[in-house]
């Protein structure tokens, strides 16, 4: 079938991207299902800074590449062997699809499934093919992104990709549990399994770190520190539940957090993916404390830290892909928390975008003009 798909051919296009348009808004050919896959109607798919990492060229992909890995929508049509869904049910796209045999799979890991990194690497769905091929070179194909590639009408993604939803929840904010939902509160909440009444620091403001801080409310965290370059980042984090906000562009930024938290925070999350905000993470954690980083940053970036003090104060630094998630378990109870009231994914969606407006929305992205805005269709 034609679709209409965004698609990258070339990484590290010079801003602003509303006028050198990286992302071209081409007709693609889509193939039906093949086994174990489904195909999906696309309702609304989230702009994440991970998207971003690609298109300027922190983190290589595979060329051609139709772009999108966040996103919910409707199942239109089932592939041989798939027999858990129907067509109408509601989804979210999960962009690490989990075999279920590997290692990590069978340690109940699933965010960690080898057999879906390769894939993901690879630019092709769990079963090593590709099913979007462009019109000027069909038996090429077209590279999936994160085997969701989601930015587009249709998709057909791996049966490992999908979580079925409450058909209640709005698909626009559904969208938002695929990534930054999973990714920030599961770091939260899996990764560093804070307890009622911890200290709390949260740097980089998107919608993964928004995301993290609104877990970190649901799970009881007492004391809340926002860290972020934006003042209005920083007013929507008080709006959220923040109980302090600190500009990180401050110098005596890591002064002001130990002070306000007498010596440092119990748990300190990095989701900016930059350097210098992993250091000030780690600055800013307690004694005994953990620091959790989220961020990806370029693969060629490194982190030194003074090596006695995670043995002389007992410190615990964590990475956390996905928010250390089980999607078929995490995303149903963070969506019963958000019916609940309790976990107000709502309040991140900053933005509704037509397919043909994608390159200016990542210019608010890269600019900081936007936490969390999503293509609908």
């Amino acid at each position: 079938m034609k679709i209409r798909a965004a698609v990258l051919e070339r990484m590290g296009t010079p801003l602003p991207y509303a006028e050198t348009r990286p992302l071209a808004i081409r007709t693609v050919e889509l193939d039906p299902p093949g086994p174990g896959e489904v195909l999906i109607r696309v309702a609304a798919a989230g702009l994440c800074h991970s998207d971003l990492s690609v298109i300027n060229g922190d983190r290589p992909r595979p060329m051609p590449m139709a772009l999108g890995h966040e996103a919910s929508g409707v199942v239109e049509a089932l592939g041989p062997g798939v027999d858990d869904l129907k067509r109408g049910d509601h989804v979210v796209v999960v962009f690490v699809p989990s075999c279920g045999h590997c290692a990590p799979c069978a340690e109940g890991r699933p965010a960690l499934c080898e057999p879906g990194a390769a894939a993901n690497g690879a630019g092709t769905l769990l079963s090593g093919r590709r099913r979007l091929h462009l019109d000027d070179a069909p038996e090429a194909g077209l590279h999936h992104h994160m085997g969701c590639s989601v930015f587009a009408e249709y998709a057909v993604v791996s049966r490992r990709s999908l979580v079925r939803i409450d058909p209640s929840i709005p698909l626009d904010h559904a969208a938002l549990f695929g990534c930054a939902v999973l990714t920030g509160v599961g770091a939260v909440v899996n990764t560093a399994a804070i307890k009622a009444g911890a200290t709390v620091a949260v740097i980089g403001l998107g919608g993964v770190g928004l995301a993290a801080l609104i877990g970190a409310r649901a799970a009881g965290a007492s004391r809340i520190v926002a860290i972020d370059l934006s003042p209005a980042k920083l007013e929507e984090a008080s709006r959220l539940g923040a109980t302090d906000v600190v500009d990180a562009r401050e110098a005596d930024a890591k002064d002001r957090v130990r002070a306000l938290t007498g010596g440092g925070v119990e748990f300190a999350f990095e989701f900016a993916g930059a350097i210098r905000a992993l250091e000030l993470a780690y600055a800013i954690t307690r004694r005994g404390g953990t620091t959790v980083t989220a961020g990806l940053p370029p693969p060629s970036a490194s982190f030194g830290i003074p090596a006695v003090s995670l043995v002389a104060e007992e410190r615990t630094i964590k990475g956390s892909y996905i928010g250390t998630c089980v999607p078929s378990r995490d995303i149903p109870r963070y969506m019963e928390l958000y019916r609940q009231g309790r976990l107000p994914v709502d309040r991140l969606l900053s933005g509704r975008l037509k397919l043909d407006d994608i390159n200016h929305g990542f210019d608010l992205l890269h600019e900081g003009r936007a936490v969390r805005q999503v293509v609908t269709f």
